[in-house]
């Protein structure tokens, strides 16, 4: 497809992004070229955009890696999706399928996998280029707008809450009611969890009452953990912690319950602080876990489509992509910031 699209490219880390006109990608053999109608904005692509990580991306690069749309061309050999499908391209690009970590589905840990946004080029722009054996297929009826976060913030939660093997009628506590946590408390509930949610904001904590949490602490008041633990008859048998502050990560591990399971997907920078003789004498696990395989992806869909989960968003066009960044890194994001790319 020839042409020129518009993009949000980084050219240097810790500067604003530069909208470019760019030559629309032509699909290779064994890729689809997907006509993006709508990507989310996620905490990691700032993070991304900052070079915070020890694997840097390649300069220049386009962030996104919740990039939903229409499949509009196929190179040769594709068989897994077809014209006009609805797909999304999400964090976990691709994987060599082969490894041991990818026979037993846990893909996202593939040491050749690559990621969206990140070593290829993402969602803030008007095509991409997508591998078809890991794409999202997103359900009929679910809008693109609406399936953007979930490929990512969507999953995460719901793959974290899994991984706390917490049990229908047990407490999981949310700590981070933001893009990630608005939607953990509503998996966990439709997972049959109670949920104490976590946060330094009344603002959140009053969003989160009203998904349902059943108990909310405030962290900046009082003791954070005593709360949690009075609120939950001893601790959380489950603990998710989605937001990007080593202070909750160590209130966290506090909050967990005797032989629980406190499960870290938020990134923030830094060493974690760990209080082991609380880890040895309570039993806890620590478990860090990131994105999900693509048979969860599936299941965090089918909630969505199911009319269960659904993620509060706000719109805004690919030239905000900027202000969006200073309002994520000032944490003044209610839920979710998805990009309509379509209206580009």
């Amino acid at each position: 497809m020839k042409g020129m699209m518009q993009a949000a490219v980084v050219e240097q880390f810790r500067e604003a992004l530069v909208l470019r006109e760019l030559p629309i990608p032509t699909p290779g053999t064994g890729q689809v070229l997907v006509k993006t109608e709508a990507c989310g904005v996620c905490h990691t692509d700032l993070h991304a955009a900052n070079g915070d990580w020890p694997l840097k991306p390649r300069l220049p690069f386009t962030p996104g890696h919740e990039g939903i749309g229409i499949v509009v061309a196929l190179g040769s050999g594709v068989t897994a999706v077809k014209e006009g499908d609805r797909v999304g391209v999400p964090w976990l690009y691709s994987a060599c399928g082969h490894c041991e970590y990818c026979l037993a589905a846990r893909e996202p840990v593939c040491a050749e996998a690559k990621f969206g946004g990140y070593t290829v080029n993402g969602g803030f722009a008007q095509y991409i280029v997508a591998d078809p054996q890991y794409v999202a297929h997103i359900p009929a009826g679910l809008a693109a707008t609406e399936a953007a976060p979930l490929i990512c913030a969507g999953i995460t939660s719901y793959k974290g809450i899994k991984e706390t093997q917490a049990q229908p009628g047990q407490w999981i506590v949310i700590s981070g009611i933001g893009g990630l946590g608005h939607l953990g408390i509503q998996y966990a509930k439709a997972m049959g969890l109670h949920v104490c949610a976590v946060d330094i904001d009344e603002g959140k904590l009053d969003h989160a009452k009203r998904l349902g949490a059943d108990a909310c602490v405030n962290a900046k008041s009082g003791d954070p953990v005593a709360a949690v633990k009075k609120a939950t008859d001893g601790g959380a048998q489950g603990v998710l912690i989605t937001a990007p502050s080593l202070g909750a990560f160590k209130q966290g591990v506090g909050m967990t319950r005797k032989w629980g399971t406190c499960v870290l997907v938020g990134l923030p920078p830094g060493e974690f602080p760990t209080p082991l003789f609380d880890v040895v004498a309570n039993c806890i696990a620590i478990r860090g876990s990131f994105v999900g395989n693509r048979l969860e992806m599936a299941e965090a869909l089918a909630f969505a489509a199911e009319g269960k989960v659904k993620a509060d968003i706000e719109l805004q066009p690919l030239s905000a992509i900027n202000a969006v960044f200073e309002r994520l890194a000032h944490g003044d994001v209610p839920s979710r910031v998805v990009l309509d790319i379509a209206s580009t």
